[in-house]
């Protein structure tokens, strides 16, 4: 007897038309191509990176659904009440013929995460037995001093993350993690002990439909991140420890951040896939 053949994991690039502080924003283009497209375009060079992996946009609004479908990108039409990208990635992966095994959620307004960091997630659940990969990088000196002075601003933009040697999360807070004491002496090191998230995650698929039907938990509602379900329920997030981003726009959420992305493009070059 043959074995059958695994079922292809999934990118799922959910997108939705009715954001409030920037309409229809998978369809704006920045740098001569729309949000949706450079997207896609980055969870399919992911896709042959891993190999055995298909592309998804998951949408409540024809649309996106029609623009995706002009760039040759699977569709999804999910629920408009989902309130959440990984809802709707969960959505729209048990549409599926055949469950795949893992899946990837890459935010539609997300169009600088590289192809590369994409695949290193699958690759990670695929070799480990983590329920939830995600990546971070080590902040040096003074990427932290930013990190810092942009918190006396936006004190809710930019995640760290405790982990362990072996690469097992052990926390996720909007608060700057770990504490240093004797800062002066840990800076003669080139890195700090810090690390930020990127937002970015890979399933697997019954942890991401126990994600989907189970209610916030306490820390989750008070830090405002999803990641915190899986820990406070004891589950195990392997992060993957990446170089920092050339683009530091984690996501594109307004008019200015278009603005901002645009500039980075120019600045440091379009990351676009060729």
């Amino acid at each position: 007897m043959h074995d059958l053949p695994q079922a292809p994991d999934l990118i799922v690039v959910p997108a939705r038309y009715g954001s409030t502080r920037l309409p229809g924003k998978p369809l704006i283009p920045i740098a001569g191509r729309t949000l949706l497209q450079r997207v896609a375009a980055m969870a399919r060079a992911a896709g042959q990176l891993a190999g055995n992996c298909e592309v998804i946009v998951a949408t409540d609004d024809d649309r996106i659904a029609d623009h995706a479908r002009s760039l040759d990108v699977e569709v999804a039409l999910t629920a408009a009440d989902i309130s959440s990208g990984s809802a709707r990635a969960c959505a729209a992966a048990r549409q599926r013929a055949s469950r795949p095994r893992l899946v990837i959620n890459l935010q539609g307004d997300a169009p600088f995460i590289p192809p590369a960091v994409i695949a290193a997630l699958i690759a990670a659940l695929r070799l480990g037995d983590a329920q939830v990969a995600t990546p971070v990088f080590r902040l040096d000196w003074a990427r932290l001093d930013r990190l810092r002075a942009h918190k006396t601003r936006a004190p809710f933009s930019g995640t760290t993350c405790l982990r362990a040697s072996d690469g097992r999360a052990l926390w996720f807070s909007k608060t700057i993690l770990p504490a240093i004491r004797d800062e002066a002496e840990h800076r003669k090191a080139p890195f700090s002990p810090v690390f930020q998230h990127l937002g970015l995650y890979g399933y697997r698929l019954e942890a991401l439909e126990w994600f989907a039907s189970t209610p916030s938990t306490p820390y989750e509602t008070l830090e405002g991140l999803e990641q915190l379900r899986f820990l406070e329920a004891g589950m195990h997030i392997t992060t993957v420890e990446v170089d920092p981003p050339l683009h530091a726009l984690s996501g594109i959420d307004t008019a200015a951040d278009v603005a901002l992305a645009e500039e980075a493009i120019a600045s440091f070059g379009d990351p676009y896939p060729a």
